[in-house]
Order: C-alpha cells, then structure tokens, then sequence
C-alpha cells in the first residue's frame, strides 16, 4: 500500500468487518471507511474504534447506489464484508438474500466502474459453493452442484468480479471463507454459527445441539487468519480477478469441537443429535496452496489457540 491508505470496510459493524475496522485503524497512515445498516451489525462491535480520529462510521446501504459512488471516490481500497449470511435464512428468504447480496456486490462493482478509479477490491466469498462436491480439500477449481441460494449469491459475485475484469478492467480478490469464528461473533440470533452457540453452551451449562451423527467437520478458522489474508490480498498487486480458499488446512468434526470445549471449560458436558439440516455440507476441508502461493498467505493461529481464545472472550461478557 502507499503511504497514506484510504480502505472502505462494507458491514465494517458485523463479526469479521469489526474485526478488520479494529486492525485497520490500528496502523498508521490509515484512513477506515466504515458503511454497516446495522440489520446485523452490532454498534457495540465499534465502541474500541468510535472516537478515533482515523475512523469514519457511515449508517448506509451497499445497496444505494448514490452515497456508494461518493463514498468509493474517496477510498483506493475496498474490503467488502456486507452481506446477509447464513444457509438457513437464504433457505427461508431467498429474495432478501439475493437483493442484499448479489444487488449489494454489484452496486459496489458499479460504483468503481462509475469513480474512474483504480481501486483494489477484495470481497468475502464462502466455502459454501463448492457445494455437493465430495472431493477433499477443497481445491478452487473443483466445484459440486449447490446447495442453497446463500452458496449461489456467492457463486454470481465471483462470476460479476470476473466479467467486470473482462469487460471493465476492475481487478479483484474473492476470498473463500472456510468457517470464520472468534470475537464479535455472536451466539443469540436464529442463525447464529455453530461455535458462539456452542461456547454459550458450556459457559451457561447446556447440552449442546448437533444437526446430524456429529461426524460432520469443517476447516475452522480464526478471525486473525481472515485479517491476515485481507490484508495481504489488499497489499498484493495483482492484474486480474483470482478466489482464494481461506482456512487453515484442518478437519474438525462436531463430535471434536464438543471434547475440545469440554477440556477449554473443565466440564463435561454431552451432545444432543438432531436430524441433519437440509442445505447443509457434510465436509469442509480448504486446499490453502493457492492463497499461501499468490498472496503468502500462513495462518498462525491454530483451531486449538483461536477455540480457547474465542470461549475466553464469551466468557468475559
């Protein structure tokens, strides 16, 4: 980056946008953009950062193609992080899904392409469209058939990254998220993530739930991984539009993350089962070798650092 940097952070309120508004204004010659709508974001998540000078908190919607134009003219980096996540409410409404986050993305993509600017933009996608594919680790060109709308959002902004490089010369970093978890995460919403729900569990001595046999295992990830990698994306200069898997290269099963909580809280506390959830994939597990190659990313903090750091930070609120 040059010397004076100018970033915008999309849903900079949210669980990995506060996360990243935190890291940014913590360097020097830094200049944080935050636009949230604060359907999901949480202010609480902004209180460290409210006051700085450094810091320029926008209540606004990707979606308004206006105040984006104004906003993306001032800024030469984009960390885009709005959208609605989760499976199971792109299962209950599709159309809210697809509006705020396929209409949201382009509307960014448009905006840069209005600013006649070179912007770098580098975008949250998800490991949630490789979908029904059985191959493990999930390498970035080897994709199933999806498995919801919130996996085909994802899939249409990688597909509008690419044409707007083609037609428009707008290069861009999708990054694949495998399983994000750590602090701001929050646990008391229907489509909360699986380990906020499960550390509320044991710190309020509940029986966690489990959709399915427990064999069911993803590649989690710790937050600062996810900063590491925005940042490096942000810093590397490449001509073109890439996705790159973001995780750390492991398979945790839900049966282990239960054992491993059970030793983090010193109590012994057992699994329900409940019937597998439809939309559901059964395993994650990310090739990294394209990110660690492309962009030098290494993530150093492991699932076993980030899970006890992360029950620590539930605990403490």
């Amino acid at each position: 980056m040059k010397n004076k940097i100018n970033i915008l952070i999309t849903g900079g309120a949210g669980f990995i946008g506060s996360n990243l508004a935190k890291f940014f204004s913590e360097k020097e010659n830094t200049q944080v953009t935050i636009i949230d709508n604060f359907s999901i974001g949480n202010v609480e998540n902004l209180k460290e950062i409210s006051n700085s000078n450094n810091v320029d908190i926008i209540e606004g919607d990707i979606r308004d193609s206006e105040m984006m134009l104004k906003v993306i003219k001032r800024v030469d980096y984009i960390s885009h992080q709005a959208a609605l996540g989760s499976v199971g409410r792109s299962i209950s409404n599709p159309l809210q899904s697809h509006d705020n986050n396929v209409n949201g993305f382009l509307n960014i993509l448009e905006s840069i392409r209005l600013s006649n600017k070179k912007i770098k933009l580098v975008y949250a996608s998800s490991s949630s469209v490789y979908g029904d594919s059985q191959s493990l680790p999930k390498k970035e060109n080897k994709l199933g058939d999806l498995l919801s709308p919130y996996a085909l959002t994802k899939k249409i902004n990688e597909y509008y990254a690419n044409i707007y490089y083609k037609t428009y010369g707008i290069s861009s970093i999708g990054l694949r998220y495998f399983n994000v978890f750590g602090p701001n995460q929050m646990h008391n919403n229907p489509y909360a993530a699986v380990i906020p729900i499960f550390c509320n569990c044991f710190i309020t001595n509940q029986n966690p739930k489990i959709f399915g046999d427990g064999t069911t295992s993803r590649d989690f990830t710790y937050v600062e991984n996810v900063l590491q990698a925005n940042f490096k994306a942000l810093t590397t200069e490449i001509d073109g539009s890439s996705v790159l898997n973001i995780g750390c290269g492991d398979q945790i099963s839900l049966n282990e993350l239960v054992n491993c909580l059970c030793k983090i809280s010193k109590k012994n506390l057992i699994a329900e089962f409940h019937e597998f959830r439809p939309g559901d994939v059964k395993h994650s597990n990310a090739d990294i070798t394209k990110a660690k190659n492309l962009i030098g990313y290494n993530p150093n903090i492991s699932f076993i650092e980030g899970l006890k750091k992360t029950y620590k930070w539930n605990k403490s609120r």
